[in-house]
């Protein structure tokens, strides 16, 4: 009997960490991509990025992985809610 893949799978955490290199580089923050939790939230009180600079982390991706995004799209609020959920969509939907 052939054991099916668990609907969560363990999160990329190398991914985790050279996406969190982007960000970092990207909008020259004064953290280390080692500082940005996985869980923590992007917006507001977490990391603390508003939607430009979001929108400058939607361009790098799109550059680096090949990942076409949209601004007006409704899942960005989700999408971007934290490094893993960003992550996790980068794994999904990368074409480099």
């Amino acid at each position: 009997m052939e054991q099916q893949p668990s609907a969560l799978a363990a999160p990329d955490t190398l991914l985790e960490r050279e996406v969190a290199a982007l960000i970092v580089s990207a909008l020259n923050l004064e953290t280390s991509a080692d500082a940005i939790a996985p869980e923590e939230p992007l917006y507001g009180d977490g990391l603390g990025l508003d939607s430009i600079d979001i929108l400058e982390v939607a361009l790098v991706i799109s550059k680096q992985f090949g990942i076409q995004m949209k601004a007006d799209s409704e899942d960005n609020f989700q999408i971007f809610s934290s490094l893993r959920t960003l992550t996790a969509y980068i794994g999904e939907h990368r074409t480099k």
